[in-house]
């Protein structure tokens, strides 16, 4: 390990940091580990090498994010709905990013390295919003510099550990590269079996828009929920006629103003309508005789052809 290391441990670590950056699934953190345990093995000599991997890996991070920042500035919504369906966990990343955007603004690259799936959504949110390009380079430059410093500083604090591993893969010698596709297969199983858990325990049924515009135009328009976070009404401000805004996480107040009796559409900006459907499994559960998510959102309302307003304010 010590002559890889020596010999190509930038190039690999740029190299990793960058695919990672750029939305490939190839985890970087563990090479950071195995590079600052091998330059740990000279603790004279590491602390240069050290800081040259630092700058590099920050380095690749920013190159990365920007191509990120300049989609989402460019496309918008767009962008991110593509991150996510690339995402094992594309049911949650949007809505989780939109909390904390919602928040905490830019400030949130600074950790959004350490939170899975957040990284992924929310630099080209941040271009999305408009975020000032110094903003952007100070907040995410200090996060992929923390995040970096923290697997090369394991790398260092557990290098004994690591030679040891390191060790016993060698003797297992080609079974080892099974054993580490074994475990990168169940783990990606495993994801991809909770993500189709989650789906089958969610509502099926959908209202297309097509029904919905057939309702207005009636005069028997339901409880129109909106429950796209703030920052994604920002981003695009409008709403299907008659729509209301709520909040998913906070079904009481909810279940205090409305009748259970009515007829209830949600929508929302997330892939599949995953939130929408969950919401409307839990206003179900809570006594609601007729709640369906709108099929598509207010994306396909729209390229149906059918009107919005404009949010005021």
């Amino acid at each position: 390990m010590q002559d890889v290391v020596d010999q190509y441990g930038v190039l690999i670590v740029f190299a990793n940091v960058l695919a990672l950056s750029l939305g490939l699934p190839v985890p970087a953190m563990p090479t950071l580990i195995l590079v600052g345990a091998g330059l740990a093995m000279q603790p004279e000599t590491m602390w240069l090498p050290l800081l040259g991997v630092l700058a590099v890996s920050v380095a690749a991070s920013l190159i990365g994010d920007s191509v990120w920042f300049y989609a989402g500035r460019r496309y918008g919504n767009r962008t991110m709905q593509s991150l996510c369906r690339l995402s094992l966990s594309r049911d949650t990343c949007m809505k989780r990013t939109e909390r904390f955007y919602g928040r905490f603004g830019i400030r949130v690259l600074s950790v959004a390295k350490f939170i899975p799936g957040l990284s992924m959504v929310s630099v080209p949110l941040a271009g999305a919003m408009q975020a000032r390009l110094p903003s952007f380079l100070r907040y995410d430059g200090l996060g992929a510099a923390l995040w970096a410093m923290v697997g090369l500083g394991l790398g260092v604090v557990f290098s004994r550990q690591v030679e040891t591993v390191l060790d016993t893969l060698s003797q297992l010698g080609t079974g080892a590269g099974g054993v580490i596709a074994i475990v990168l297969a169940a783990y990606v199983g495993w994801r991809w079996w909770r993500r189709r858990t989650l789906l089958a325990s969610l509502e099926s049924a959908r209202i297309e828009p097509a029904e919905l515009e057939g309702l207005l135009q009636a005069g028997r328009s339901p409880v129109l929920f909106d429950i796209r976070a703030p920052g994604f009404r920002d981003l695009d401000p409008y709403v299907i006629p008659g729509a209301v805004f709520a909040d998913e996480a906070e079904l009481g107040g909810i279940l205090a103003t409305y009748p259970r009796d009515g007829k209830v559409v949600i929508y929302c900006a997330c892939p599949d309508e995953v939130s929408a459907a969950w919401m409307a499994a839990r206003l179900r559960e809570a006594g609601f005789a007729d709640v369906l998510p709108l099929r598509g959102g207010i994306d396909a309302w729209r390229s149906a052809g059918y009107g919005v307003e404009r949010i005021v304010g």
